[in-house]
């Protein structure tokens, strides 16, 4: 499988470490009041879809860069790939 990486272009698959979902971004605030139970559903509680979904993965074995990869759970098609920390700035700058 190789990933379109978007610095590097193709890589291979395998200079990756997968992380799971691409929503594990977004940690709680731990100043809230329910932030007990935000953060046991963030570590442990992990949905299975089948088809398009975005994840992250973490290039361990060249730029050590996180990327947002949007890829079918049921083909293993890569559809794209984003730099994380540019995903994260983006979201900062609307805010």
């Amino acid at each position: 499988m190789l990933i379109p990486h978007p610095l590097l272009g193709l890589r291979d698959a395998q200079e990756f470490t997968y992380l799971g979902d691409a929503s594990l971004m977004d940690r709680p605030d731990p100043t809230l009041d329910n932030a007990e139970t935000a953060f046991c559903d963030y570590v442990f509680m992990r949905d299975n879809p089948a088809g398009v979904h975005r994840e992250l993965w973490f290039h361990e074995q060249g730029d050590r860069s996180w990327l947002v990869v949007t890829r079918n759970t049921i083909t293993h098609e890569i559809l794209g790939a984003e730099l994380a920390k540019d995903l994260k700035l983006n979201r900062k700058d609307a805010q």
